[in-house]
């Protein structure tokens, strides 16, 4: 079994230990402050030293089996029985711990919103984290969960404390979840100075001194999965502080084009939305309009009333297979390759007549006896077709 240093003192990055086994591309130290991938937490990575070489150590992992913990290396290897000195990179672990962490008190803010929010599983392993929760969440109790936690991590008062206790001392302790292993448990624990239990969890993970070291812890998002459960993604520590900052510089510019401040953006988008919303149905407006000066203008071939459009718009298409007269016909198409057919006459189909047309240019489409539409590689030979099907050329 490898001594986890990491357990001991999870502050420590570097330490020394001689190699017990080397397998293929990995090798087995009698200690590590490498903390093996587990428990949704992302294995650590740095660098192995030894007397005439050195590697870096790409991933780590635990064999539950025999408690051993492998270490993944990229370059040469040290001979078995060498003293090695690792040290992890500070950076990567820490923004696992903050994640972990994170993780574990957002889950305890959704159960003290109501206790029926209970952890599915989770996920930490990159920026965007996410907690799968049972019980079916709203946006109400995601905001609740949140402002809670923000004022618990606000007052820098919740300690981190991991002590080992044997498996039938566990009903002492007020467990978020039941514990998944037995024998002697690591706890995971948050208290306030008074002494009150804030969460406890059965862990093996690397976690912050004091929770507060973990903040903010931001939600980005929620949405329904798998069993009816909802995801809820959230960010914490640095990366979160980064988010956020991006964020803010995004809105920040996006208000000085508006020359409103930050504040005052909601309003603003909501006025360009009213904005928006009037202006299509005003141009709506205008192509009906003009899809009927086109249809009045355009000249009738043949005894079946048929008239034929190239249209320079494709938004111009519905509009004018929407105004078609009664004992008319009407084929239209625009050089992008979009065509229909409209007909006011029961004795012409147009969803046949579209499917004749496009049977001899190409393309795909369909509709019904008054109404068709499709699209066509052939938009000239398209409205050709429909009248030597039509017998009108």
């Amino acid at each position: 079994m490898t001594r986890a240093l990491y357990h001991e003192d999870g502050l420590h990055l570097q330490f020394s230990a001689p190699v017990t086994d080397v397998q293929g591309q990995e090798v087995a130290l009698a200690a590590t402050a490498f903390y093996p991938e587990s428990g949704g937490q992302s294995s650590d990575v740095g660098a192995l030293s030894w007397a005439g070489g050195a590697a870096r150590v790409t991933h780590a992992r635990k064999d539950k089996a025999t408690g051993t913990i492998w270490h993944r290396l990229s370059g040469d290897l040290p001979p078995l029985g060498a003293e090695v000195t690792g040290e992890v990179e500070a950076a990567p672990r820490w923004r696992h711990t903050q994640r972990h962490s994170a993780e574990h008190l957002l889950a305890q803010a959704f159960r003290r919103v109501n206790p029926v929010f209970e952890v599915a599983s989770v996920s930490i392993t990159g920026p965007e984290c996410h907690i799968d929760f049972l019980g079916d969440p709203a946006e109400v109790h995601i905001q609740a969960a949140e402002t809670l936690l923000r004022g618990t991590l606000g007052r820098d008062d919740l300690t981190l404390e991991t002590p080992i206790v044997p498996e039938d001392e566990l009903a002492n302790y007020p467990l978020r979840r039941e514990s998944k292993v037995g024998g002697q448990v690591r706890l995971v624990i948050f208290r306030d100075p008074v002494g009150e239990y804030f969460d406890v969890s059965a862990c093996g993970g690397t976690h912050v001194p004091r929770a507060a070291m973990c903040a903010p812890v931001v939600v980005l998002r929620s949405e329904r999965v798998r069993g009816g459960q909802t995801r809820v993604v959230f960010m914490a520590g640095e990366e979160a502080s980064e988010y956020l900052s991006g964020v803010y510089r995004e809105a920040r510019a996006l208000a000085q084009s508006f020359s409103v401040p930050v504040e005052q953006l909601p309003e603003r988008v909501d006025a360009l939305r009213a904005e928006l919303s009037a202006a299509r149905a005003d141009a709506e407006t205008l192509r009906r309009e003009l899809a009927r000066h086109l249809l009045a203008s355009a000249p009738v071939q043949g005894d079946l009333s048929l008239k034929t459009l190239t249209l320079s718009d494709p938004a111009l298409l519905l509009p004018v297979l929407t105004q078609v007269a009664a004992g008319e016909v009407v084929a239209a198409a625009e050089p992008g390759g979009r065509c229909g057919v409209a007909s006011g006459r029961p004795d012409v189909k147009a969803g046949e007549l579209l499917r004749s047309a496009l049977a001899v240019t190409g393309g795909k489409g369909g509709g019904k006896p008054d109404l068709a539409q499709g699209t066509t590689p052939d938009a000239a030979g398209f409205l050709a077709a429909v009248r030597e099907v039509l017998g009108q050329s």
